[in-house]
């Protein structure tokens, strides 16, 4: 009996050439006897005993074998897929056994393949909904994440497990923080990011046989790493990072460890000092020369410049009144209500909900809004429902002013909410636990995109701490810093 020859019975030579148009016995027994001979075929080659044929594979037929594999691995995961793959286990591709593989196999792999849709750009989209956090559970036989994919670029926080590299303890704690949005805003998470730097920078030694200068920045990149995995990085802090490894890059290789660390801190805290403190000092004294006695100024959520100005403002002797608008799901406007509320004497204030802007718009004089970010193009990247509420206030022409410092200036342009965003995590949607949620719901996926996209032409003005500025000139910013960027 010859090596190609198979111990079970085999169909008459006449019988096979009417039927399938003259194929040998050999040929037969390669593609897995019968009716499913082009299955087995694929099996074989799935299990890799076809490897050093893939030699000589086309680039589309590689990808083709690839994209049944990945199949084949999924149908092999599906609950109706374990009988098959015993036949094809006791079968060896013979006969009915084989048949009966074949035919299993196509269909789990039609199922997983929705009509005009590749096996691998399905799986591909679950693995990403899957990285973004977007629930896969729902009825058999729907696309629970069909809606929700496209969401999928968003950044996500992620509860931080897995450390990896040599992460200071202090930016552990940091991450954390991040994570549960216990610090929140670009100015707090700023200023506690550098912060943090400064003890990773005291507890730093330079190794034998390097300089700090070049060394040290190849340190800070895995704790930078492990805070942009617990929340997406804010243009204040990377902007404040970019200005950290400048003054690292520039430091004297001539001066003492200790002394060069020491100051690199001292660099640190000049940056907290001039581009955030300092600079929303001036903004106060700006933005609250157009606060007038009587005066109705609206603000959104909570900004914590904004908030500054209005204190100020009321310390001065300035009588007015604010209607604080909040929304989910951080709802940060009941934090700024409380520290307008608790002062002495305490501002008349009014808090409402998005939904009914359009009852107390015609009440303001004003409207102040804080920024996360501020474009080139003039546009506002700041916290969702802002565009809202400035394009109402431009319809019933009230002058829209934001309060920004210069170092969230981002030179790039941003033209709406949706190329770049994130997603807030379920955890703090703040709804009461005694409440009749649909939370639970297999079918409903609940998105919260924290930021959205204010165009320049519902601004009135930008309150910076080197002037008023209109919004098309923004992009005058660095000019007036006496720099080419920021």
């Amino acid at each position: 009996m010859s090596p190609h020859e198979s111990s079970d019975p085999i169909p008459s030579p006449t019988k096979e050439t009417s039927s399938k148009g003259g194929s040998t016995p050999h040929q037969r027994q390669q593609g897995g006897s019968g009716a499913g001979g082009s299955q087995g075929g694929d099996e074989n080659k799935a299990s890799g005993s076809s490897a050093p044929a893939q030699k000589s594979m086309t680039k589309a037929e590689r990808r083709e074998l690839q994209e049944k594999q990945r199949a084949a691995k999924a149908a092999a995961k599906q609950p109706g897929a374990a009988p098959a793959a015993k036949d094809k286990e006791g079968g060896g591709g013979k006969g009915k056994g084989a048949r009966e593989a074949g035919s299993t196999h196509t269909q789990n792999r039609a199922s997983i393949s929705g009509p005009g849709e590749s096996s691998s750009s399905r799986l591909a989209g679950r693995d990403v909904a899957g990285d973004a956090g977007i629930s896969k559970a729902g009825p058999p036989g729907d696309d629970p994440i069909r809606g929700s994919r496209i969401f999928a670029h968003f950044g996500l926080p992620k509860p931080v497990g897995n450390i990896k590299g040599d992460i200071h303890p202090a930016i552990i704690k940091l991450g954390l923080l991040f994570s549960e949005f216990k610090i929140c805003g670009s100015n707090a998470r700023c200023i506690a990011t550098l912060t943090a730097f400064k003890t990773v920078i005291q507890d730093y030694t330079t190794p034998a046989h390097s300089t700090l200068s070049r060394h040290l920045m190849t340190h800070l990149s895995p704790q930078i790493t492990h805070l942009v995995s617990a929340r997406p990085m804010s243009t204040t802090m990377g902007n404040a990072i970019r200005q950290l490894k400048l003054e690292i890059s520039g430091s004297d290789i001539d001066l003492p460890e200790q002394d060069a660390k020491d100051t690199l801190c001292s660099k640190i805290d000049d940056y907290i000092r001039d581009r955030i403190i300092i600079a929303d000092e001036v903004i106060q004294d700006l933005a609250g020369k157009k606060i007038k006695d009587g005066d109705v100024i609206l603000t959104y959520a909570r900004s914590s410049v904004v908030e500054k100005v209005l204190l100020s403002a009321h310390e001065e002797g300035k009588r007015f009144s604010v209607i604080v608008v909040d929304s989910r799901p951080l709802l940060e406007g009941k934090y700024l209500l409380r520290k307008l509320t608790t002062c002495q004497p305490p501002i008349p204030c009014t808090y409402t909900l998005l939904p009914a802007l359009p009852s107390v718009i015609t009440e303001v004089n004003m409207v102040l809004l804080g920024a996360h970010a501020l474009c080139s193009n003039g546009a506002v990247y700041s916290r969702a429902g802002t565009a809202l509420v400035a394009m109402l206030a431009k319809n019933h022409n009230i002058p829209v002013v934001v309060c920004c410092e210069t170092y969230k200036f981002n030179d790039t342009v941003i033209l709406d909410g949706f190329s770049k965003n994130e997603l807030a995590p379920k955890d703090i949607s703040n709804i009461s636990k005694d409440s009749q949620t649909p939370l639970l719901t297999p079918n409903l996926e609940i998105l919260n995109p924290l930021y959205d996209l204010t165009p320049p032409t519902c601004i009135t003005a930008v309150v910076t701490e080197v002037g008023l500025i209109p919004p098309n000139s923004i992009s005058s910013i660095p000019l007036a810093l006496g720099k080419t960027s920021l």
